[in-house]
């Protein structure tokens, strides 16, 4: 190269160093003049948030610009691209303008440090406002798990002891289901399984709030179909099982039926084990019951062929006297849901009356279109022609042709192509309607009572603007009965479209949390538009420092069938991004947070909000290149565990460094362990040291001290069985500590006391 093109060089250098210096300062000075504009009185904000909202403030004026093609000039000098400043904005951007001096053609030999919050500072206070919403982490995993609790809750103990123990750190209890003594066995239980289990668990109550729904729909007939179980073939694998009890007293069946047939006491209690009883059905069909049990409480019949039943369906015994008959008592009407198509027109009534199907005369011709109600009815007020209505989670959607005072016409645009079934009790989204629905029903107005006495947090539900948060702080503060923090729930465009406001409102509070609902969320927004809604609430929360929970759908197919998709589990490590991922209740919930648990451990070495954490990889270490200047030579097919273990074989020594740390966050004594030749981090957690040396809360750094060469040989057994974690580190828990019993000269824990035997008279 010659000297004319190094000089050429360095002079293009040195013009692109002072353009973007001239770039960067422009976006310094953006962020101070929103920092001193009006917006925003800082003295009202609670003295722990206002850094955080002067920081939300700057990275609200850098979003305003498109600084895209900065970014891209900014990486190829091999400088920070801005693109994760969300904690600590204003010093990134002075950061990089600083380093840029010192590269340009004036560059002194002094660097002063940037102003405003640095990315540790930032990351501190996030970490703290978490911890006072949510209290502390596990020592193994940052990201809280919250759980909804099932009406089961209120009444098995042993299901929420469980919960706790497989990972739970928060109970969520929908104050939209069952009733504040439910509400108060569930705590109750709570309460129990803390004392037990030695942990904490944190109690979030949510409002109902102002839910849009479908009204109640006219009763079908009372026709019941019952079938027995076929294989693919059609043939018959288990006839339908179904209870017969008095009408006159109906008993519920004591175990699984495929239906409770009612029928006269008289002729019921005359049955017996192994006739038939044949009828037919609302088909004329033929059909035979065959009685297979007799109780005190009522009788089990089978029936191996498909049949519908009505009330008034004449049942005969095997006998042709007129006492042997008997005729089928009341059956529930079917639900008779509206099918609507695209093209259909659909009326909302304010009046609860229940909805019907459309009127039709005998050639088809519509008389009168399909009805049902919405509630409340004040959302009439608010909507107008043109604007979008959606039902159901957007499964069906139309556009408001007609409003008068009475009803709204709902043109439906969207549907499947064979039509789709409205049933009562739906959800209704008005994504276009600016609505002027309370935040708060008159119902929540009662049940937050309870709930400001008894827990940590509460969620607002549907919030929508300032005035919303407004009115619950001021609620909660005038009945003085507790004082939870607030957590905004965003479910609509509207709340997502205020998120700052709200936020800065909820900064006057010393702890405040945001919920990302995504459930209506993605109605409102758009399916295609969520991913992208989430991550911008992701990064403002992050900006303001303040913890948000990830919430609706989260392994929701695991909960509800106890098998896992591939797509949500890789949507619960996405929660990872998140200070706390909600799950949803379901049949299998347990395992569920089971799950849940150890994938948040397992990202937790990956990612940290948007930065990728670069552990080392076993992965990298397997490539040949690399076995072959290390000597390091790894079996095929080996698993990652089996390397490791190898790694440490009994034949390897291990010994500790003699430093040691007490880490809150993590509640757990932080020391190090080293094995041919590699460092391995160790950690036994508070719950261990409490539970083993029987040690106070306060004196875990003294109960590590005291029996530190106990804890280091049950830390040198664990590692040469190769009880390592998948990131390489060691973390020693309560259970492993049964593990002593193999250590000579380990004191064993504390004996239980003594069971008091009662001598019998």
């Amino acid at each position: 190269m010659t000297n004319a093109t190094v000089a050429s060089a360095t002079k293009h250098r040195t013009k692109e160093i002072r353009k973007l210096i001239d770039e960067v300062t422009v976006l310094r000075d953006s962020l101070l003049a929103a920092d001193q504009g009006p917006a925003v009185d800082f003295s009202l904000l609670d003295a722990g948030f206002r850094d955080s909202a002067r920081n939300l403030i700057h990275y609200l004026a850098l979003r305003r610009h498109d600084v895209r093609a900065l970014q891209e000039r900014l990486a190829s000098l091999g400088l920070s691209s801005l693109g994760r400043a969300e904690s600590h904005v204003l010093h990134s951007i002075e950061a990089v303008r600083r380093v840029l001096e010192e590269l340009g053609p004036d560059g002194g030999d002094t660097f002063e440090p940037a102003a405003g919050l640095d990315r540790v500072h930032g990351r501190r206070l996030l970490q703290e406002h978490t911890e006072a919403l949510m209290g502390p982490a596990r020592a193994e995993r940052g990201v809280r798990i919250m759980v909804t609790m099932p009406g089961e809750a209120a009444q098995d103990y042993e299901l929420v002891h469980e919960l706790l123990r497989q990972g739970m750190d928060c109970m969520r209890i929908n104050c939209a289901h069952d009733d504040e003594a439910a509400w108060a066995r569930m705590i109750e239980h709570l309460r129990r399984a803390e004392q037990a289990l030695h942990r904490k668990c944190r109690i979030l109550m949510d409002l109902a709030g102002p839910k849009l729904r479908t009204g109640p729909l006219s009763p079908g007939p009372a026709v019941l179909k019952v079938r027995p179980q076929r294989d693919i073939y059609g043939r018959v694998t288990a006839p339908a099982r179904l209870w017969l009890t008095a009408q006159e007293e109906p008993l519920p069946a004591p175990a699984a039926a495929a239906a409770c047939l009612p029928v006269p006491q008289a002729w019921l209690q005359s049955l017996v084990a192994g006739e038939s009883i044949g009828f037919r059905d609302a088909r004329q069909a033929e059909r035979e019951l065959q009685v297979t049990e007799v109780t005190a409480g009522g009788c089990w019949a089978e029936l191996h062929r498909t049949a519908y039943l009505v009330p008034g369906l004449k049942l005969s015994r095997d006998s042709a006297k007129p006492a042997d008959v008997a005729l089928l008592g009341p059956l529930p009407p079917r639900e008779q849901p509206l099918l609507l198509r695209e093209g259909d027109l659909l009326k909302l009534t304010r009046q609860p009356e229940p909805g019907r199907p459309a009127m039709v005369d005998d050639d088809g011709r519509i008389l009168a279109p399909a009805q049902i109600a919405c509630i409340p009815a004040e959302a009439f007020h608010d909507v107008r022609i043109g604007e979008r209505v959606l039902f159901d989670d957007g499964r069906i959607g139309g556009v408001i042709e007609r409003t008068d005072r009475d009803s709204i016409d709902v043109r439906i645009t969207r549907s499947r192509a064979t039509g789709s079934k409205l049933r009562g009790e739906k959800g209704i989204n008005l994504p276009d309607s600016r609505l002027r629905l309370p935040a708060m029903t008159a119902k929540d107005l009662q049940d937050l009572r309870f709930v400001a006495s008894h827990a940590d947090m509460v969620a607002l539900s549907f919030a929508n603007c300032v005035q919303d948060v407004t009115q619950l702080r001021e609620e909660i503060a005038r009945l003085g009965v507790g004082d939870p923090a607030v957590v905004l729930k965003i479910e609509t465009r509207r709340g997502f479209e205020n998120l700052p406001e709200m936020l800065l409102e909820g900064m006057k509070s010393p702890r405040c949390g945001v919920m990302i609902a995504r459930g209506d969320l993605a109605v409102e927004c758009g399916f295609e538009r969520m991913a992208e809604v989430q991550e911008e609430i992701l990064w403002v929360c992050e900006s303001a420092h303040v913890p948000v929970i990830w919430a609706t759908q989260v392994l929701e197919t695991l909960a509800r069938e106890g098998l896992p998709s591939r797509a949500e589990i890789t949507d619960a490590a996405m929660g990872d991004r998140a200070e706390c991922v909600m799950l949803n209740k379901g049949p299998h919930i347990v395992a569920a947070v089971k799950a849940l648990d150890d994938i948040l451990r397992r990202m937790q070495a990956h990612q940290s909000k948007k930065s990728p954490m670069l552990r080392s990889l076993h992965l990298a270490h397997q490539f040949p290149s690399h076995a072959a200047a290390t000597g390091v030579r790894a079996a095929e097919g080996a698993t990652h565990d089996a390397a490791r273990v190898e790694d440490c074989a009994p034949n390897k020594a291990v010994r500790f460094g003699h430093s040691h740390q007490l880490d809150m966050t993590r509640r757990a004594v932080i020391f190090n362990a080293f094995c041919n030749r590699q460092m391995i981090p160790c950690a036994i957690t508070a719950e261990a040291l409490l539970k083993q040396f029987d040690a106070r809360e306060s004196e875990l750094l003294s109960a590590f001290a005291q029996h530190r060469g106990a804890i280091e040989r049950l830390a040198e057994t664990l590692i040469l069985e190769g009880r390592l974690e998948p990131e390489g580190n060691l973390v020693v828990r309560a259970e492993d500590c049964t593990w002593l019993t193999r250590i000579p000269g380990v004191p064993q824990p504390p004996p239980a006391p003594a069971a008091v035997e009662t001598a019998s008279a």
